[in-house]
């Protein structure tokens, strides 16, 4: 199979530092046949300056177009692509040098008509961002089963790091969602369609996410929202792995009651209580030592511990905030 010629696909909105620090990265590619589209998303502090400089160094596109979010940006770049495959990054992502050669080797041997990609965290991240990495990928977290050869059911790709070959864009479309779950949506619409879906393990990129945990909480609250709103659409897709991070938070409310109880000299059967710091207090250490082996970084892991429980219970609230409202609605 001939090379591919890829169209990169990314969504701006008031993000002009990411940007640069995204495009020197493509620079570096080892693979040429490509071509860059920015979709700058109605943003009060547009990029256009900086994509600029990069106009000698790259096949770049520049397109400036009234607020839609995510989806319906990267649709408008989708109707302008030339490209035979559409790659989708966030804004916040570094790409290794060796990426698109690695995804035209993977598909030239393996074809998938949508593939998605793992993230970590990169050297040059503060240690907040390395914790919020390491929580997002953690097996002892929702968090791993994404970027996973061994994940639970039918492999899902994320718009942070996503493929689609241009046949599946002309058969299905693009976003019918533009945000809540709109990557979740789109794959599971490919996926129906009758088209390969995928992951490329080695097609790895540095996310760096949130800069601290307050943006953390907020992003991850959304995401528990959208969930219930893909269940709106696909309600097959709501799987028992979905629930953890509900389950958990209220198991974490009910210890913190029981022992304020306690402090009180309200002690609500003692066994209880214990049992439940016991189960905590052991899930907690293996957060943290294994936050800890993956990182080589106490403090990382410490934080990684905090990033755990903020992503957890900032999840469980967006998906049960949402899921009694669809309750109530029906």
């Amino acid at each position: 199979m001939p090379p591919l010629f890829f169209s990169i696909i990314i969504p701006l909105y008031n993000r002009p530092q990411e940007i640069d620090e995204l495009l020197f990265t493509l620079v570096q590619q080892d693979y040429s046949p490509f071509e860059v589209l920015i979709i700058e998303d109605g943003s009060i502090n547009d990029a256009k300056a900086i994509v600029d400089r990069y106009r000698d160094r790259l096949d770049l596109h520049y397109f400036f177009k009234p607020n839609e979010g995510q989806g319906f940006s990267r649709n408008f770049g989708f109707e302008r692509a030339k490209g035979d495959y559409f790659i989708v990054f966030d804004s916040d992502c570094l790409i290794p040098a060796n990426y698109l050669h690695t995804v035209n080797a993977s598909l030239s041997t393996h074809w998938l008509d949508a593939y998605g990609g793992p993230d970590a965290a990169h050297a040059s991240f503060t240690p907040v961002q390395k914790a919020i990495s390491y929580a997002m990928t953690s097996p002892f977290t929702t968090g791993g089963i994404r970027g996973n050869k061994k994940h639970m059911g039918q492999f899902h790709p994320r718009s942070f790091n996503m493929g689609v070959s241009r046949k599946a864009w002309e058969t299905v479309g693009g976003y019918k969602l533009t945000r809540l779950g709109e990557d979740i949506e789109y794959s599971i619409r490919i996926h129906h369609a009758g088209f390969k879906i995928g992951l490329i393990p080695e097609a790895l990129v540095y996310h760096k996410r949130r800069t601290d945990f307050i943006q953390f909480y907020k992003q991850l609250h959304f995401f528990g929202r959208a969930r219930i709103n893909i269940y709106k659409h696909f309600p097959s897709e709501l799987k028992l792995v979905h629930f953890f991070p509900a389950a958990f938070t209220l198991f974490v409310g009910l210890t913190v009651l029981l022992n304020l109880l306690g402090l009180f000299g309200l002690k609500f059967m003692p066994f209880i209580t214990g049992g439940c710091n016991l189960l905590l207090g052991t899930y907690m250490l293996l957060l943290f030592f294994h936050g800890w082996l993956q990182t080589r970084s106490i403090k990382v892991a410490l934080l990684g511990l905090v990033a755990a429980f903020i992503q957890l219970i900032a999840y469980g609230l967006g998906f049960m905030q949402d899921g009694i409202k669809s309750i109530k609605r029906n």
